[in-house]
């Protein structure tokens, strides 16, 4: 199964993916954990140019040619064999994100984007995608102040750019419902992770049946 935890920033997703993880282990389910950009050798190499403040000067079809690219290679290295072999793949971002943030953040024709996601991904959708939603200033509040030197280019876009993004998650929710679940990130850690891992677990217990 393909799952994917999509949201504004500051929404959590790389905080949960690896709780969720291990209590699918520990369930028996063999799982792997990946990310967008990222997930390949060559992945984490576009992420770092992707994402670099030093790039502040990249251009918005820049950006979406380096996104499809580093997702080709993530794709059918690593997300189609782990299907393949049975496996639960959990990742951090995917084509939704792009949609979102390249789509609706930087008002990028969404029927474009579309066919190059198609090209790239071969058609691969995610099973089950989960929106971590959370109010923008609260998410930009919380990004700024981590601990971690992971604040980035994308962080850095304006505030009414991180609007689009949130409600172009929500419009992609309304089209889609089968497939997306909302989970509100503004609740007390704990709870969102169990939100999690019900959703998840439903999920899997239909795909049993």
């Amino acid at each position: 199964m393909f799952i994917t935890l999509e949201g504004p920033e500051g929404s959590g997703k790389s905080s949960h993916i690896a709780p969720l993880a291990e209590e699918l282990r520990q369930r028996g389910y063999d799982v792997v954990i990946t990310r967008e950009p990222g997930g390949t050798p060559i992945g984490d190499e576009i992420r770092e140019v992707i994402l670099s403040l030093k790039n502040t000067d990249m251009h918005a079809t820049t950006e979406i040619l380096l996104f499809q690219a580093g997702r080709a290679q993530h794709v059918h290295q690593l997300i189609i064999p782990s299907l393949e072999a049975g496996k639960i793949v959990l990742c951090d971002r995917y084509a939704d994100s792009t949609l979102a943030y390249q789509g609706y953040g930087h008002q990028t024709d969404l029927g474009k984007l579309s066919q190059m996601i198609e090209f790239a991904t071969g058609g691969l959708q995610p099973d089950l995608t989960l929106l971590l939603d959370v109010d923008v200033s609260v998410g930009l509040s919380r990004r700024s102040s981590a601990e971690d030197d992971s604040w980035n280019r994308l962080d850095a876009k304006a505030k009414d750019f991180h609007q689009r993004v949130r409600d172009g998650y929500h419009r992609m929710v309304s089209q889609q419902p089968e497939r997306w679940v909302v989970i509100d990130a503004g609740q007390p850690l704990e709870k969102v992770q169990a939100d999690i891992l019900a959703v998840v677990l439903g999920k899997l217990a239909q795909q049993i049946k």
